[in-house]
């Protein structure tokens, strides 16, 4: 269906639920139809989606803004028969940019789209649910019943098969070289260190074929095993490209007024030896340029949440551990002084100092003018929220752009002062892996 134009008002929603015979995951979100989503995260329900009941877009500096008065005019006049944990979500995020370019791989990916899916399935536990929804005049909750049943008999028939083995890699091609590069970041550094900027994040793409197309839910599978810990995602725009990763770093939660968010910036590798693994961990801690470095995205974080909040509270600064690297981390939580919509936070944090720099404006104007390719979605929120206001959001880093046979893949690294282009280089070597490791064959 064509999207929803946010200055229109649609107020006929109609969803129902039924309680499902947990089908797998992968499983499920493979059946669904394309577009397809998908929201996994640490101490949260994993939610799947399938087709469109209604799509909203936006672009410009109020696009956040602009999905809200939209998505809160469709929920006022639901009909929704659904526990809370089924009822119906938007799923969607926005470029990291305020407007989207047009240019590939991201031709699809306008610059903010939230989705209701049709058919979405929460795994709350042992539970599982399956919510279908139909907007627009004709929406009928006989039709929508029917559907139901349906969905869950296709669901609860699927078997659990093991997901695939990786694609295979035949060819890599770097959107940025190693000279280019260390032009780029000398040409920052001298912007730092002359008072111009305090910290600018700099990215790469690396477009990667493949030996065959590679299926977007038995690679999430893979990425779940290797980071259970992490935040999972996929998102569809048009059902042709699949955007997806697994990142560490949750961009806000919020219920009710209980707000949850992070400082996660400053990383080193692991080692091959628990001690190697504990040395580079007090490397780490110890180091003056990553502490500079995570306390300016902490301080920001801290400041672009207390016009908002009651109280916020910073937890102690420790290590964030993952497969293939480790990273600086304070929690910070909040309680706001009033309710807020989730995306009223999302445009209030986004883009954090450690994806984008301070001064804000200043590092955005370093990374257009930088950067030989177009972010896109990279580094920009994805998730959900729904009719309360309530939602989750992540940062979408450590991830991938794939469409049959070609997958870009991008990874960026904060700069100061002190950095150094090699350091800095090997770095994004780094963060480029899990999703890469999970493309390369062994072989």
């Amino acid at each position: 269906m064509e999207p929803l134009r946010t200055d229109e008002v649609v107020t006929h929603l109609v969803s129902r639920s039924v309680r499902l015979s947990a089908p797998p995951v992968s499983a499920s979100l493979a059946a669904m139809q394309r577009p397809r989503a998908l929201w996994t995260a640490p101490d949260e329900p994993t939610v799947v989606g399938g087709g469109v009941a209604v799509a909203v877009e936006a672009d410009g500096p109020e696009r956040l803004a602009r999905v809200r008065r939209a998505a809160t005019a469709l929920f006022d006049g639901a009909d929704v028969d659904a526990p809370d944990a089924a009822r119906p979500r938007f799923f969607g995020g926005l470029a990291f940019h305020e407007e989207a370019t047009g240019r590939d791989p991201w031709a699809d990916f306008p610059a903010a789209r939230f989705v209701v899916p049709e058919a979405q399935v929460v795994f709350d536990g042992d539970d599982a649910w399956l919510t279908v929804t139909a907007v627009g005049a004709d929406a009928d909750p006989e039709a929508v019943g029917d559907r139901l049943d349906e969905v869950r008999e296709t669901l609860e028939s699927l078997d659990d098969t093991p997901p695939e083995g990786p694609p295979g890699v035949s060819n890599r091609h770097r959107t940025t070289s190693v000279e280019a590069w260390h032009e780029s970041v000398d040409a920052a550094v001298s912007r730092i260190r002359a008072g111009d900027l305090q910290k600018v994040v700099l990215a790469q793409a690396l477009e990667v074929e493949l030996d065959r197309p590679a299926a977007a839910p038995d690679l999430l599978a893979r990425l779940g095993r290797t980071y259970p810990d992490c935040h999972r995602f996929l998102v569809e725009p048009n059902g042709g490209a699949s955007f997806l990763g697994a990142t560490p770093e949750r961009l806000v939660s919020l219920r009710g007024r209980e707000v949850e968010t992070g400082a996660l910036a400053g990383t080193t590798g692991r080692g091959d030896t628990d001690d190697e693994d504990e040395w580079l961990a007090n490397e780490l801690l110890g180091s003056e340029k990553d502490n500079h470095e995570h306390e300016l995205v902490a301080e920001t974080i801290r400041e672009q949440l207390a016009p908002l909040s009651a109280e916020i509270r910073v937890g102690d600064r420790g290590i964030r551990k993952l497969a293939t690297v480790q990273h600086l981390w304070t929690p910070i939580d909040a309680t706001l002084e009033r309710d807020e919509h989730v995306l009223s936070l999302v445009d209030a944090l986004h883009p954090t100092p450690a994806v984008g720099g301070l001064p804000p404006e200043a590092a955005l104007d370093v990374i257009r003018d930088t950067e030989p390719f177009d972010r896109g979605w990279y580094a920009a929120p994805v998730g959900w929220f729904d009719a309360d206001g309530d939602g989750s959001f992540a940062v979408a880093l450590r991830s991938a752009i794939v469409e049959e046979t070609l997958a870009t893949l991008f990874a960026g690294v904060g700069l100061v002062a002190d950095s150094d282009p090699d350091a800095e280089w090997d770095e994004v070597q780094l963060k480029y892996r899990p999703v890469l490791d999970e493309l390369e064959r062994d072989d």
